[in-house]
């Protein structure tokens, strides 16, 4: 009895998945998927990962975001991993006078830079037909472009001191069109073709 109460179960689920993809278009379906996972982790720190990696490898980090506690909970992390120094900088990277701060503050605390990653990036979904002012989009913009442009044209003198690299992290959506992301899929081109 169990076994059939899973099965009608597993069945009931399978129907009504299929009837939503088939009710629902699947930007609907998009829609709600990201405002659950935005509720579940809202305080989530892109890159985060790549941080910790750099950390068991023993570098030393600066951290640059706008959530301070955030990159603080990723900085703690971090050390336990195995970074031997973690400076965080709470900054706006669509701001070119927090930028110049952020990379002085490092030079200052830490004496070089050896990497610049640039992983700032946010998303905003609709259709270019849908849009009433262009203007709306120049946060994303603002991040996903100059976000990446401000940090990489300051860090540059001393990088080339420090024999560094520049590391820009993307998305594959300049190459694979993502439906309703017009402006968001300009700025992968645009940082990865430069």
């Amino acid at each position: 009895m169990v076994l059939g109460g899973r099965l009608v179960g597993a069945a009931l689920q399978v129907a009504l998945a299929a009837q939503l993809s088939l009710i629902l278009p699947a930007y609907y379906v998009y829609k709600a998927t990201t405002y659950l996972l935005g509720a579940a982790f809202p305080e989530d720190v892109a890159g985060k990962h790549l941080a910790y990696e750099y950390a068991k490898r023993g570098a030393y980090l600066a951290l640059v975001a706008r959530r301070e506690m955030s990159l603080r909970e990723v900085g703690d992390v971090a050390l336990g991993l195995g970074s031997p120094g973690v400076l965080v900088l709470p900054a706006d990277v669509s701001k070119p006078q927090e930028c110049q701060k952020f990379v002085d503050d490092t030079i200052r605390y830490f004496g070089r830079l050896d990497h610049l990653v640039n992983n700032a990036s946010i998303w905003q979904v609709c259709e270019f037909e849908e849009i009433q002012d262009v203007n709306h989009f120049r946060t994303l913009m603002d991040i996903n472009f100059w976000g990446h442009v401000y940090p990489t044209r300051l860090a540059i003198p001393h990088l080339k001191r420090s024999h560094g690299r520049i590391i820009g992290v993307t998305s594959n959506s300049s190459c694979i069109f993502i439906g309703r992301n017009t402006f968001y899929n300009v700025r992968p081109y645009s940082v990865s073709s430069s």
